[in-house]
């Protein structure tokens, strides 16, 4: 399908740009539309661990689907997944950005110049680091286990994975002339890598954030003041504050350069954060070679919109042999609404520019996502791994807000390592996982950011309830 097409069917329901419908997050769901020749019926996905657990067990793995993530660069589908659904004022935007990152990935001296920073600017490559007394931890009666490792992404200058993807693309902004940088941000991570980049290349910076957020994540907050952003608080939390993003974007297209952090929205956005996050994974594979002689038995990674979890899962995507774990955000429950795992609970939708799961009602509003870490706070999920879940390459599991804070606290005892709340679920998986696992099982968690900005917040949580870590 064409993106004049896609502009034909996108032009009512929009939800970005000058659509009137942006503010109340209007979406429209898909019922029995023939799209690129695949039936676009909203459907219920798993609703447990067990049920995701099945349901992705039970999906054959085809290397001809496999072969389309590969295909992005040109068509920016997933399957049905993924697209370009936004007004026509974007399409010239987009695609010259699109012809753009097609240049770079085969662009000697900007590559040089990317490996040359990811090094000396951002501390890269980050440690595989073996998590001998959380292995202990998890070793049965017989005195067997699986071997876990961190990949150490909390360790990059800024204090998470964000800024290899910021980095790279106030790169290609200044490349293209651009020097006024907008980007949305939840947790933070995503402002203090943004606000950074931008000092170190001499752009403006301006980052949007819900108010609420701001009020949560102060400490990077303070950090993005300090680094030179313009901070603009939005009423709501991190997908209102997109939207926020992206209208200031649209009315300064020339000048402007619209830098996500999050695998979602229109071709080629999510394509490019994968890429630049994919490091993580190139490294993994690198690392776990030189230390046991092959790839991990099993990677895990936090899921909110994908960027960490595709950064660490891509390189890995054709080694059958390796599962690939993503965790989302339960909540205070996954069957009591207040969750943010889209793709345990939602449904096919159109939201912020692509096509992927959704958390929506019946009447196709967008439900209001919760957790304890912040960044995992977003309705929608990358187009990617909508696609990896449809075709059970990877597996995705949920956990709690409560069990998160316990893995937090677990880390920080048996490791001296303070996680985000968010890399907290991945590690709070492995209470489930380890006992499946064999002996001598390589397992790779990335870590995906540090928990400064979680400290105090965990001690008000801990104060407020009866919670120990």
């Amino acid at each position: 399908m064409s993106c004049m097409n896609n502009l034909h069917i996108q032009s009512s329901i929009s939800p970005i740009g000058k659509n009137p419908n942006l503010g109340n997050d209007r979406l429209i769901k898909f019922k029995n539309v023939n799209y690129e020749g695949s039936a676009m019926g909203s459907r219920s996905v798993a609703t447990s661990p067990a049920d995701s657990s099945n349901f992705n067990a039970s999906r054959k793995r085809n290397s001809g689907d496999l072969k389309l993530i590969d295909e992005v660069s040109t068509t920016g589908k997933f399957g049905r997944f993924g697209g370009v659904f936004v007004p026509e004022t974007l399409i010239t935007c987009l695609r010259k950005l699109a012809a753009e990152f097609n240049l770079i990935l085969h662009d000697h001296q900007f590559q040089s110049e990317l490996a040359a920073a990811l090094r000396d600017y951002v501390g890269r490559e980050t440690p595989l680091y073996y998590a001998e007394r959380l292995s202990e931890h998890y070793r049965n009666g017989a005195g067997e286990g699986p071997e876990i490792y961190l990949k150490r992404e909390d360790l990059n200058h800024g204090g998470a994975h964000k800024i290899n993807n910021a980095l790279g693309q106030a790169m290609i902004a200044k490349r293209m002339g651009r020097r006024r940088v907008v980007a949305a941000t939840g947790a933070g991570q995503h402002g203090v890598a943004t606000a950074a980049v931008c000092a170190k290349l001499g752009l403006e910076c301006t980052v949007f954030m819900g108010d609420a957020d701001m009020l949560r994540q102060s400490f990077n907050v303070t950090l993005m003041k300090h680094l030179g952003a313009e901070l603009k608080s939005v009423g709501g939390t991190f997908k209102d504050a997109t939207s926020e993003a992206i209208r200031s974007w649209v009315g300064d297209l020339d000048g402007g350069y619209y830098l996500t952090g999050t695998a979602v929205g229109p071709h080629p956005l999510p394509s490019m954060v994968r890429e630049f996050q994919s490091v993580i994974g190139k490294e993994t594979r690198r690392q776990a070679a030189e230390k046991w002689g092959g790839p991990p038995d099993v990677v895990v990674a936090c899921v909110g919109s994908g960027s960490n979890a595709l950064g660490i899962f891509h390189e890995f995507l054709t080694d059958e042999n390796v599962r690939l774990v993503g965790v989302e955000a339960a909540g205070t429950g996954i069957d009591g609404g207040r969750h943010s795992a889209t793709l345990a609970k939602g449904e096919v939708g159109v939201y912020h520019g692509a096509m992927s799961f959704l958390l929506q009602d019946n009447e196709g509003q967008i439900v209001v996502p919760h957790s304890i870490g912040v960044g995992l706070e977003y309705p929608g999920v990358s187009p990617e791994l909508s696609f990896l879940k449809e075709i059970g390459r990877a597996e995705f599991h949920t956990v709690t807000d409560e069990e998160a804070l316990q893995a937090y606290g677990r880390l920080c005892r048996l490791e001296g390592i303070i996680p985000a709340l968010e890399a907290a679920h991945a590690v709070a998986h492995l209470d489930r996982l380890c006992p499946t696992l064999p002996g001598g099982a390589k397992v790779v968690v990335n870590c995906s950011g540090r928990g400064d900005k979680d400290a105090a917040a965990v001690i008000e949580l801990l104060s407020s309830t009866t919670s120990q870590i």
